[in-house]
């Protein structure tokens, strides 16, 4: 059978020239990102002596590891005594999350290595922080509790107005004043109010409708549902209404029944393998045999003092139980199925949910009440409309003191990943206060300083209980359960291993590392230049480039060079010159078959290739699972070698063969084959 033959494409000498020159250009290149002082050197002449003013170089270093750069090397062992086996891993790397922060912002480690890992039953991290010199300030940070704050939009400016400031404020307000008095004039003179919310409002969205807003609730525009909710239908203010935003002028249009919400305590115990549970003191028989007996003995007037022995809930004891007010959707559907049916002052069988075996104490429940209000509004200004704050959040007062527990939630209405927050007595009180005053505003929290998460607040939230939601995916909310729960200290963490690896040891070890390479490097060129002549020649030159650009690739993508990483990169040359070997004894077979020089160099490229890729896959596969099962200095090896080996297959199959194009016409074939390192016969 015949073989197609592949056509091989050649290029003129002009472009060939035009190659080279770009290989010239990308090398000098390289040199300059490797080598950027002396580049300054040369930059710093031409300004002395052409006054062109070109600007100088950063002269940044590599990044170096721990075992040459020196630094601390830490070891803390987690204590993971009171979680669930199933709790323990992801506690752990919430741990690991809060550490790496610390350090990359606190210290200013630019390549920290934080990672977590398994000694039989013990969970311990590793802190390698390279350059830290001060291994004492080091442990400081990173043993701090973590700092989890809520914050709100910060209203109070820099420093106080001016004259000229206040004048300004007072002139805009004094304005609205005025404004909303006439429009008020109006109206008690018979003027309709929908005529004047079109005429007068600044509230586009309502202005269009007259001024409705619609029906709302004790949660949204909270100081006009309290007006509304001690006035009559179609009564109107007969003074201007102060809100967050300005002026009002409100009409009361109709009422109707809200949503029912209930108040209620309730009693917890729960075992083995429920969610959020901590400290499991039963087995799920156990808990249900407890809860029996008390069910058996407890009575409303009876039953604060069973939850406050009793409840295995996080502060439920201190706050007694009490849940709050809250409305459907805020509780688990089996709770709200049962207390939501009971009559008031009355126990509930028991009740179980995926947190354990309930008792319910039903309190009281209510009809809240809804209003449809029309509105004019006009805008006034504040202080912070002027003089901005200095900062852009200001402290609540909540923290993660007060948050129990983060845990990740799905809606049942839409199927959204959520992260639900709940808070201890105080944390409720503080949180139904934050949010009361936020309607429509943002709250951020903090974790290290850092925000995390601003969610808009919808409502005022009185239950204690928060969701924050926001097209998470189940990793983006497990990360942020994690810290949110870091941010309460889940996990306490001892130091039980500290060592500063001093910097000479490194520049020691870089140092033979470094005779090694050059000699070894030596004993290469030799060899090539001996056994294949000028192409040998070639390679080294080729091989030179490729070392110049995998370092200017190492500088920008920014590699931490390790001693495991050095030899990364020695193998990786290694790999290099065997592309070159492999191409070069295919030449010699084509030479053979009495092909002439060109044609033998096209194909000897052409038929080797499949050797070269095959190799180098085969290596860049075993390189992805090193980078993803191993850690620390092994991953680093992994990564520098991965990196020139796709280095060495472009300089080999693209510079080495475009300077062989270029050069080899230079030659005669007849009896000059010697410089090919083989002779015809």
């Amino acid at each position: 059978m015949a073989h197609k033959k592949k056509r091989i494409k050649s290029s003129t000498r002009s472009q060939l020239r035009s190659k080279v020159a770009g290989i010239v250009a990308m090398f000098l290149l390289c040199l300059v990102v490797v080598f950027p002082g002396n580049a300054n050197q040369g930059i710093d002449w031409i300004n002395n002596n052409a006054n062109i003013g070109i600007p100088r170089l950063p002269e940044a270093g590599f990044n170096l590891g721990l075992d040459l750069q020196g630094g601390a090397h830490l070891v803390y062992q987690a204590n993971t005594a009171g979680l669930k086996d199933s709790e323990r891993a992801d506690s752990v790397e919430g741990v690991r999350d809060v550490i790496e922060r610390r350090v990359r912002g606190g210290l200013g480690v630019a390549e920290p290595l934080v990672q977590t890992t398994r000694v039989g039953d013990d969970y311990r991290i590793i802190v390698e922080l390279p350059g830290v010199a001060d291994v004492s300030q080091a442990i400081s940070m990173i043993g701090e509790t973590p700092v989890l704050e809520f914050k709100e939009a910060n209203d109070v400016p820099a420093r106080d107005l001016t004259t000229e400031e206040r004048k300004e404020l007072d002139d805009f307000n004094g304005i609205a004043g005025k404004k909303i008095n006439e429009a008020l004039v109006k109206l008690k003179n018979g003027a309709d109010f929908g005529a004047l919310a079109t005429e007068y409002s600044e509230d586009e969205r309502s202005k269009v409708n007259e001024g409705n807003l619609g029906f709302i609730n004790a949660n949204l525009f909270p100081e006009i549902y309290t007006w509304a909710d001690s006035h009559a239908v179609d009564e109107y203010t007969t003074e201007p209404l102060t809100s967050f935003t300005g002026l009002n002028l409100v009409k009361k249009i109709s009422e109707r029944d809200g949503a029912k919400q209930v108040q209620a305590s309730h009693l917890l115990i729960c075992y083995r393998g429920s969610n959020g549970c901590d400290e499991p003191l039963y087995s799920k028989r156990e808990a249900k045999e407890r809860m029996e007996k008390i069910k058996a003995e407890a009575v409303p007037e009876n039953f604060i003092e069973y939850i406050k022995e009793y409840t295995t809930e996080p502060g439920g004891a201190e706050r007694e139980g009490d849940l709050g007010w809250f409305g459907e959707g805020q509780m688990v559907k089996e709770f709200e199925e049962v207390v939501f049916a009971m009559e008031n002052n009355t126990i509930s069988d028991i009740v179980e949910t995926e947190y354990g075996y309930h008792l319910i104490l039903k309190i009281d429940e209510r009809i809240q009440k809804e209003y449809e209000v029309a509105r004019i509004l006009v805008n006034t200004k504040k202080e912070t409309d002027i003089l901005p704050p200095t900062e852009e959040w200001k402290n609540t007062g909540l923290s993660g003191k007060q948050l129990e527990r983060a845990e990740i939630t799905e809606n049942y209405q839409t199927g959204e990943i959520q992260v639900s927050l709940k808070f201890d007595k105080e944390g409720s009180d503080l949180f139904a206060d934050i949010t009361g005053r936020n309607v429509g505003q943002p709250v951020a929290i903090f974790l290290d300083g850092v925000p995390i998460s601003i969610p808009v607040v919808n409502e005022a939230i009185m239950s204690g209980s928060a969701v924050i939601s926001g097209s998470f995916d189940l990793n983006e909310a497990k990360l942020l359960s994690r810290r949110l729960n870091s941010g309460a200290l889940p996990v306490p963490i001892d130091l039980i291993s500290q060592q500063k690896v001093d910097a000479t040891l490194g520049a020691d070890s870089l140092e033979k590392s470094f005779k090694a390479g050059i000699i070894g490097l030596i004993f290469v060129i030799l060899f090539m230049i001996l056994y294949y002549r000028l192409p040998g020649l070639l390679a080294v030159v080729s091989l030179t480039i490729y070392a110049a650009l995998v370092l200017a690739i190492f500088k920008l993508v920014g590699v931490t060079l390790t001693l495991s990483g050095i030899a990364g990169l020695i193998l990786s040359i290694g790999i290099a010159v065997d592309a070159n070997v492999l191409v070069f004894e295919r030449l010699k077979e084509e030479l053979k078959e009495g092909k002439s020089l060109k044609t033998a160099m096209e194909e000897a490229f052409i038929r080797a290739w499949s050797s070269i890729r095959d190799g180098n896959i085969t290596t860049l596969i075993s390189c992805a699972f090193l980078i993803w099962f191993g850690a620390g200095f092994i991953q680093g090896f992994a990564v520098t070698l991965a990196l020139g080996v796709l280095v060495s297959m472009f300089t080999a199959f693209i510079i080495t063969r475009t300077i062989m194009r270029l050069v080899f016409p230079w030659f005669k074939e007849e009896g000059n084959i010697l410089f090919l390192g083989y002779k015809k016969k």
